[in-house]
């Protein structure tokens, strides 16, 4: 995975980010983004102004196990020593942890095929400083059973314009939803959803519901018509971004060795 002279080739990369103290994804001014370190870490390695494609733009708070990245390149390293550059360059709180050379033609947008997100809930009697900053805080009891029964109505292809944000000005709301469950795991209560793609807000204003219906103030057949209002913004209670992480972004023909 090296090349010489002016020869360009595509990079892919799989990133990991805590994305605490980021405003978002996406590059903007004067404001601290993954995008703009990426890019920062790029020049300082390779010489380079190089603009990198994100697989997903997340939002101000939100973490990554399994972003992906592309982006072209002059550089001639090797894969190793091209990661173990950029993570010298890059901040402790993001990582690169895998790089492929892939066609000219892949984007790493486009040919997702399922995007996979991970919401965390701390559902303790008492807050936990250590994961403050990866998981939403509930003392309240959650009841799971119920939870999921409203999750049934998020599978299959749906319009989710009720979970997101009333201003939203894209072309269409029709997503198609592969799975979404709640588990326990100790004091922890994990939402899982896989789905093609996602509107801007989501899995956190669903989250929101689903904390109503864990709480018994929204029943699953409740849930299930908030799910089918079609009522842009609908559903008002936006869980924080804290306790959201994008989890994996599938492809069809590209593999990660450390995925």
């Amino acid at each position: 995975m090296s090349v010489s002279g002016e020869a360009q080739w595509k990079c892919v990369c799989l990133i990991a980010y805590e994305g605490t103290r980021y405003h978002g994804f996406q590059i903007q001014p004067n404001v601290d983004t993954i995008q703009g370190e990426m890019e920062q870490a790029l020049h300082k390695l390779t010489g380079e102004r190089i603009h990198i494609m994100g697989a997903s733009r997340t939002d101000a708070g939100v973490h990554a196990k399994g972003q992906v990245i592309a982006f072209h390149t002059l550089a001639s390293l090797p894969r190793q020593a091209f990661i173990t550059g950029l993570n010298h360059y890059l901040p402790q709180d993001i990582a690169i942890r895998d790089c492929l050379e892939v066609g000219d033609n892949f984007h790493p947008r486009r040919q997702a095929i399922s995007r996979e997100y991970r919401y965390t809930i701390l559902n303790s009697h008492s807050p936990s400083p250590l994961q403050r900053r990866q998981a939403y805080f509930v003392h309240h009891s959650l009841d799971i059973e119920p939870m999921n029964q409203a999750c049934q109505s998020l599978e299959g292809k749906q319009d989710f314009a009720p979970f997101t944000t009333p201003a939203f000005k894209g072309k269409g709301t029709v997503r198609t939803c592969f799975k979404a469950e709640v588990q326990g795991e100790g004091e922890l209560v994990l939402f899982n959803i896989v789905a093609d793609s996602f509107l801007p807000q989501q899995v956190r204003r669903i989250v929101g519901a689903l904390i109503r219906v864990g709480l018994g103030r929204m029943t699953a057949a409740e849930f299930q018509e908030l799910v089918r209002s079609r009522q842009l913004g609908l559903a008002d209670l936006t869980a924080p971004a804290r306790g959201l992480c994008l989890m994996k972004i599938n492809y069809p023909n590209l593999r990660f060795e450390n995925d």
